[in-house]
């Protein structure tokens, strides 16, 4: 269920968070990468990115996740608004995750940044 004008938490600040799986090959998804990030800048109402990329595992095993990518907006509407208009970075999102990804939306409940 998607909140409508009104509901508690609409008002909230909202991200979307895109969790890349492990990459089939690495260095072909670090090089288009930046393509990824330059779309994310570019969405309407974006307040802040943060581009993360998980540790590696010390024993050497698959990590649960590759790279982390947050984009924050003012709140949900905000966020939806950005959505509809991400057509090319699903595009490339989908072309070179070639792990797999997950997208979701998530209601900012505390940030210190």
């Amino acid at each position: 269920m998607t909140p409508r004008a009104g509901e508690a938490g609409h008002d909230m600040p909202t991200k979307i968070t895109f969790i890349y799986s492990n990459p089939a090959d690495a260095a072909a998804f670090e090089a288009a990468y930046p393509e990824q990030l330059a779309l994310a800048r570019k969405l309407p109402g974006l307040i802040r990115l943060q581009a993360s990329k998980v540790w590696p595992k010390e024993d050497g095993s698959p990590t649960p996740a590759y790279r982390m990518l947050d984009l924050y907006f003012a709140d949900y509407s905000a966020a939806s608004d950005a959505a509809a208009e991400a057509g090319a970075l699903v595009g490339a999102t989908l072309e070179h995750a070639t792990g797999g990804v997950a997208i979701a939306f998530a209601e900012v409940l505390d940030d210190d940044a």
